[in-house]
């Protein structure tokens, strides 16, 4: 359990939730080998090969995997961790290791022996994954959809085609939905096997969270293992969406990345600027507005910190894992444009980093589960917590 009393970086800005060292080895690579390429990354709409696979190499990629699939073994809140400081130099990079993290906790909580001991030790050695659910016609409502399997054999036989694929351009790895005769199933289909291709469809590229454009994959007659099929048959749905659950958490640490980077640019120009014969920080409005931000992000990190805790202890992670994308995902978005507001000219330049960070924020408001689905998930789980009578008052 995280002891907030015992944190590191007590006399920092951001406090430290994990170890301090693994904080600043983290923070040194990111300034060093992540930052100086963020505004390209986002401009270009490009997936950063070259640096996932030095994450990878790193460490950073497989935190919480375990050691014996050559995985960190650590615990969720060093993932979240890892998320908000590659983040805050570029929220691209840290969509590209979300999509990772997915594929490694479908196969590590519903696949079999055989299917983890093929897999899982190949993403420490820079693994690149997609996790591939939208379709055209399919959504947030994957309970449907038109990309079928049928098994032969030994062997499942895939056809169909996925749209709007994060991570796609430079995929080697896809987790896919496709519905069988007994319902919507889960597989692990590697990017080489034969009849998988992809390409870029009309609506590809986003105004945020830039790491390539979004892929269209197409399956067709794509024929894979039986143990490829993950988890149940026909019980595919419930395990996109515990996966998502795991995932929102790490969203959430992706947006406070985000907003931190806002407010510490805008911060730096406060202080440097001069206007009307002081420094803008001395402005008291202005410095109400960097109150109220520190605030917020404050409040949206310790809910983060203990939504990725939640994932270590298995401990109401629908709850944790929505609130915390939720809330930290919202207050990116207002963080940004205030920031963006309190930097005037300077704020809305091309040549400055405000209008990626408030294009991305905005962007991961939608991705990864709308604030809409989100109150959904967090209402259902009152409402299970009201019915087991854990909420009542004494």
């Amino acid at each position: 359990m995280i002891d907030l009393n015992q944190a590191a970086g007590g006399n920092t800005l951001w406090t430290s939730y994990v170890d301090d060292a693994f904080v600043q080895e983290l923070r040194r690579f990111v300034s060093t080998h992540i930052a100086p390429q963020a505004d390209r990354i986002d401009r270009d709409d490009i997936y950063p090969v070259e640096i996932v696979k030095a994450l990878a190499e790193l460490g950073y990629n497989t935190l919480t995997l375990e050691t014996a699939h050559g995985g960190g073994g650590r615990s969720y809140p060093f993932a979240a961790c890892a998320l908000e400081e590659i983040s805050f130099a570029s929220a691209a990079t840290g969509i590209c290791l979300i999509t990772i993290y997915q594929a490694q906790t479908m196969i590590r909580l519903f696949g079999q022996d055989s299917l983890k001991q093929l897999f899982l030790p190949q993403f420490s050695r820079g693994l690149i994954s997609a996790y591939a659910l939208t379709e055209s016609n399919h959504g947030s409502d994957i309970t449907q959809l038109d990309t079928k399997a049928r098994r032969d054999g030994d062997d499942w036989i895939i056809q169909g085609e996925k749209h709007f694929i994060t991570s796609g351009t430079a995929a080697e790895f896809y987790i896919i939905l496709a519905e069988t005769p007994v319902g919507v199933t889960v597989f692990a289909v590697p990017g080489d096997t034969p009849g998988v291709s992809r390409y870029e469809g009309n609506n590809s590229a986003t105004f945020g969270l830039r790491n390539g454009p979004h892929m269209n994959i197409v399956f067709d007659n794509v024929r894979v293992p039986a143990d490829h099929m993950i988890g149940i048959e026909g019980k595919g749905v419930r395990q996109a969406v515990s996966v998502l659950n795991y995932s929102r958490t790490l969203a959430g640490a992706v947006s406070l990345g985000i907003a931190r980077a806002a407010y510490e640019g805008a911060l730096d120009f406060a202080r440097k600027r001069r206007a009307f014969k002081q420094q803008v920080i001395d402005f008291q409005g202005i410095q109400w507005y960097f109150s109220d931000m520190l605030t917020e992000i404050d409040a949206a990190r310790l809910l983060v910190y203990r939504a990725a805790q939640a994932l270590s202890d298995g401990h109401q992670i629908p709850r944790w894992g929505s609130e915390a994308k939720y809330k930290a995902a919202s207050v990116a978005t207002q963080v940004a444009s205030l920031c963006a507001q309190i930097c005037g000219a300077y704020g809305i330049m091309e040549n400055a980093p405000f209008g990626r960070y408030l294009r991305d924020a905005k962007a991961y408001e939608v991705a990864g589960g709308s604030a809409e689905i989100l109150k959904n998930t967090i209402a259902k789980s009152l409402a299970q917590l009201a019915t087991a009578g854990q909420g009542a008052a004494p």
